[in-house]
């Protein structure tokens, strides 16, 4: 996969389960913010995430850049 860097935010789209094999990916761009998109959350990889400072949001990235939140 490729190294990119300076991530600000990754919004998750994929099931819980289909998200494990892109944890140490996602953990390696080491993102400002995680965003899990309804029906995405994820309580063990929030947990994961929140461990190395990066800040999890359970909300609509569609609906945050309609009003102006993201």
């Amino acid at each position: 996969m490729i190294p990119y860097e300076n991530i600000h935010t990754v919004t998750m789209y994929l099931g819980a389960k289909n998200q494990v094999p892109y944890y140490n990916y996602i953990l390696s761009l080491n993102p400002k913010r995680v965003i899990f998109n309804p029906g995405s959350e994820n309580g063990d990889f929030a947990d994961m995430l929140r461990k190395k400072g990066i800040e999890v949001e359970e909300a609509c990235t569609l609906v945050m850049l309609s009003v102006g939140a993201f």
